[in-house]
This record gives C-alpha cells, structure tokens and sequence, in this order.
C-alpha cells in the first residue's frame, strides 16, 4: 500500500488538504499529517476559519523512506508560514533528493520555490506567485494539472480531482514498476 505524507500547519486551504487526502483514502492509499505544530491544524475555508485536522506527528519525526510521495495544500497563509521554517524546507528537499513525488497546489509551489526545486522545471500554480516560480527559474503554464518529473503541481481548489488523480496514478504506476 502506498503512503502520503501531507504536510501543512495552520491557515492550509481546506479542500486541497481534505479534499485530496479523501480521495487517497478512497483509493487505499494512507495518508499522514505532519505540521511544525501539534495536536491540531485549522484551515482556511470560505474567507473564515475551517476545520481542524489532526496532527500525526512533528515535522522532526518525519522519515521520507516512510512515504511514496509528499502532498503540500495550498492556502495563502500555510505556505508562506512553512517556507520559513527550515525543518519545512528540509523535509521538502529530503523527499527531492529522495526522488519521491511532491504535489503542491495553489500557492504551495512556494515552497518548492524556498527549496530550488524549480530551475528548468514546468509547474502550475495559483496566478498571484507565478511571478515568484518564474524569478525561481520555472516555466509556469495555466493547465489544471501539470506533472513533470516528480513534481506534480495544481492551480487552486477547483482542480483537487484533476491533482488527485494524477498522484493516485502516480503512486499506483510506481507500485506496479516495483512489484
């Protein structure tokens, strides 16, 4: 069974965390929690405060052999809290040099940006930062989805069934080339 770790901290964009960790499960896929804080995470959802979310553990206690790929939700404050948190970046570039998945949507692909993950790379994001992907070296296209390499990168909310299908049928295309 593949596994996903889902790293976010407060202010995350409520459905591009729950609703693509629904859609993993769905497809029996686990997912994990990992936050810089502890307990729970609230989200961001229709200009208010949304949901918690239960932590699962620290982001000192993550070990990306664990884990297939890492799924970063967007939201304009969960993204910009994180890149400025070193362990954050850390696990960012430790599943890079691993070569494991990372799907960021909306503004999340800052924090691939904070990482320098994206010279020459194509990605998608929210319009506000692709000024940003740009100044980091990305080619940045307007498409739903975009995958290129391990990365697979989406606009905004509207498009967690397009990203979610495309990081299940990554994780299950990299299940059937180990088995």
């Amino acid at each position: 069974m593949s596994r996903v770790l889902i790293m976010a901290t407060n202010g995350f964009e409520q459905s591009e965390l729950t609703g693509p960790r629904e859609r993993l499960e769905q497809a029996g896929i686990e997912t994990r929690v990992a936050s810089p804080e502890r307990g729970e995470i609230r989200g961001w959802q229709d200009k208010d405060w949304g949901e918690a979310v239960t932590v699962d553990l620290s982001l000192d206690k993550i070990d990306v052999g664990d884990y297939d790929a890492l799924l970063l939700p967007g939201g304009q404050m969960n993204p910009d809290i994180l890149r400025m948190d070193d362990r954050a970046i850390g696990v960012v570039n430790d599943f890079a040099e691993a070569d494991k998945i990372i799907a960021a949507i909306c503004h999340a692909p800052w924090l691939l940006a904070e990482a320098g993950l994206l010279e020459g790379r194509i990605v998608t994001s929210w319009p506000s930062i692709r000024t940003d992907l740009i100044n980091a070296g990305a080619d940045v296209v307007d498409r739903d989805v975009v995958e290129d390499g391990n990365l697979i990168t989406s606009r905004k909310p509207d498009d967690v069934p397009a990203f979610s299908e495309a990081l299940i049928a990554r994780l299950r295309l990299e299940q059937s080339e180990a088995a």
